[in-house]
């Protein structure tokens, strides 16, 4: 029982290292509670609304681009919270809040108009149909790909080749396989999450070493053992 409340404060001070992170998560929640109370049909309208599909950005880019960003489609909340804490927190913590908002947001403004602008073309040269312009494109998985890519700059060598080649293997299999909108708005976000190296230039920090933090966990299971031996009777 004495743990939980060490446990406990240093939840508090992980969230607090990074603010923007979880101030966005628990929006994230709100929106996914409302999105619960919703019928089908109102919820798919409502959703488009805030859609940065071709039709809604020709009309109100700015007002969707921000608002598509606090809506989740499909996915649960709770994989999106492990998600935030494994990526989004650790770059915020690393950058700043300001740096890391400007990747995220950044990442997620770009790659938007990079696949719908992919997706005009595709109806302008009848690829897609003309419907296209209203298809549903909500979500913050473009800005979490781009802080995955940037976070590859927080790595230790040769681990940090080996993370990228994850990232580009995971986001790259499907534009070759499925080569939707999405699938190009993901890589593209990686690609320009790898492009926001300047603003890694003097964070404070040796890179992230996997080898040395399972060296250390691999001493703090030892250290442990060897109390308990020495309180055996």
């Amino acid at each position: 029982m004495r743990r939980f409340p060490r446990i406990l404060r240093r939840v508090r001070r992980y969230i607090r290292s990074a603010p923007g992170t979880y101030l966005w998560l628990a929006a994230l929640f709100v929106t996914t509670i409302a999105m619960h109370h919703m019928s089908p049909e109102f919820e798919s309208e409502f959703l488009r609304q805030r859609s940065t599909n071709i039709h809604e950005l020709s009309t109100n880019p700015r007002r969707v681009l921000i608002a598509s960003a606090f809506w989740i489609d499909g996915g649960g909340w709770f994989l999106y919270a492990v998600l935030y804490s494994v990526f989004h927190a650790q770059a915020e913590r690393w950058l700043g809040t300001l740096r890391w908002l400007i990747v995220a947001f950044g990442t997620h403004v770009a790659a938007t108009f990079i696949s719908e602008g992919a997706l005009l073309w595709a109806i302008r040269h009848d690829y897609a149909p003309h419907s296209a312009v209203n298809t549903l494109d909500v979500g913050v998985s473009y800005a979490l790909a781009g802080v995955v890519a940037v976070l590859t700059y927080r790595i230790a060598r040769p681990w940090r080749h080996l993370y990228l080649a994850a990232i580009l293997v995971i986001y790259g299999a499907p534009l070759l396989s499925g080569r939707t909108f999405t699938d190009l708005g993901h890589f593209a976000s990686v690609v320009i999450g790898l492009a926001c190296y300047p603003l890694t230039r003097g964070q404070g920090g040796a890179p992230w070493n996997p080898v040395d933090t399972l060296r250390t966990a691999g001493r703090a299971t030892g250290f442990s053992g060897a109390r308990a031996k020495n309180r055996t009777p």
